[in-house]
């Protein structure tokens, strides 16, 4: 008799689940606006993409200092209160683009985007575990991916909606505090709406030792004994540095290279974001019956093979080739960081935010400006990501061993 396949969401998980996923649309949205960002200060503010790379530096920063505090938070006072916290940091950070706008200098913005990188971080580090913990360990990665596909549907509507207020096609150029202020807006609706709703908690098995009561340095040197988290967090960051880059860096490089001009550039990548969504549609499917570590390995060659295209200069071909790359990539986060958790027990939390400081290699776009900038090449940059992609292969073929 053949088995049965085990739930992708757990019967009394549904309700959480689809409010969990709302979170992964809103962060989505916010960092993807940074893709567009970057230009639109480029030519507003006349500064150089290396200047202008100080947009990711600052919000992933935020990342990279808040994100052990926020595991701590979420360990004391539990994921709704940590979701709750962060979307109210969230909100009051896109809402302070409104005096920034008044302020009118670079600095004033880096302020409110390291804000935002703040609360986005709570947001991250609660839901990214909270969505893999809703049903059966087996299908752990299939619902991060899942849940992954609206932080894409966030992203691509992200840099279409703003990418045509910011880059329109008479010239102008929009308020950039008014997509923040809507934003805002909405970010805090949603934390009234969850600070009303009853998001349970869930609490992992029993171990032997009871790793909860042990303080966080004591959890942190048992997390690294764990291998394959040490080399999953590797690769996370490896991950995050390519991807992060590449966004950042998609609009410089179409219009440095002649092919369009700035408001196709934003629909361009828009249609790649879209794709991006789509294959994390692809990959939870395909996860349901091929191991999550395989896909991930096969994924992580064919981004390979796409970075190499585009630094051959290829024109158009190498245009198809980087947005081919987003339907390849599309599933190495959620991918990565479900199977970087797996058999952690009461260590989860911890591990998690660890995990969330990851998003620091967006900082790695400030590298790509580096060579662009000094180089004069705008294909040598991606350099940096192709060496990122095979860091998750090398990641993706020691699971496929075991």
């Amino acid at each position: 008799m053949q088995k049965d396949k085990p739930r992708l969401i757990g019967k009394r998980y549904v309700l959480p689940f689809v409010l969990i996923t709302t979170l992964f649309f809103l962060w989505g949205f916010a960092r993807a606006i940074l893709d567009v960002l970057n230009k639109h200060f480029q030519d507003e503010l006349h500064i150089s993409i290396t200047q202008s790379s100080l947009i990711q530096v600052t919000t992933y920063l935020g990342y990279f200092i808040m994100a052990i505090p926020a595991g701590l938070f979420i360990n004391r006072y539990g994921y709704r209160r940590g979701v709750v916290f962060g979307l109210v940091v969230f909100g009051i950070g896109a809402l302070s683009f409104i005096p920034g706008m008044q302020v009118g200098t670079f600095y004033a913005f880096l302020v409110s985007l390291f804000v935002i990188g703040c609360g986005l971080v709570f947001l991250e580090t609660a839901a990214n575990p909270y969505a893999t913990e809703l049903g059966p360990e087996e299908t752990a990665s299939s619902r991060l991916n899942l849940s992954q596909t609206f932080n894409g549907m966030g992203c691509f509507m992200a840099t279409f909606i703003v990418g045509q207020y910011l880059f329109r096609t008479d010239g102008t150029s929009g308020d950039v505090s008014v997509p923040y202020m809507v934003m805002g807006i909405i970010v805090l609706a949603v934390a009234v709406i969850f600070s009303f709703v009853d998001l349970p908690e869930i609490h992992e098995e029993k171990e032997d030792e009871d790793v909860s009561a042990l303080p966080f340095s004591a959890r942190l040197k048992a997390l690294f004994r764990h291998r394959g988290f040490v080399f999953g967090l590797i690769a996370l960051l490896a991950y995050e540095v390519a991807e992060i880059s590449i966004n950042s860096y998609f609009v410089n490089f179409v219009t440095g290279e002649g092919w369009m001009d700035k408001n196709r550039a934003s629909v361009i990548i828009s249609a790649a974001l879209v794709i991006f969504m789509v294959g994390r549609f692809i990959s939870s499917w395909i996860m349901r019956t091929v191991r999550a570590e395989v896909l991930l390995c096969f994924c992580a060659l064919m981004t390979m093979l796409c970075m190499v295209v585009v630094m051959l200069d290829m024109g158009r071909v190498s245009v198809y080739a980087l947005v081919l790359n987003y339907l390849f990539e599309a599933m190495m986060f959620p991918t990565i960081f479900s199977l970087s958790l797996r058999s952690l027990g009461k260590l989860t939390k911890s591990a998690s935010s660890l995990l969330m400081m990851t998003p620091v290699g967006g900082c790695g776009f400030m590298l790509m400006g580096i060579l662009a900038d000094q180089t004069g090449s705008m294909t040598w940059p991606f350099i940096i990501p192709l060496i990122g992609y095979g860091i998750v292969l090398a990641f993706a073929w020691s699971l496929t061993k075991k």
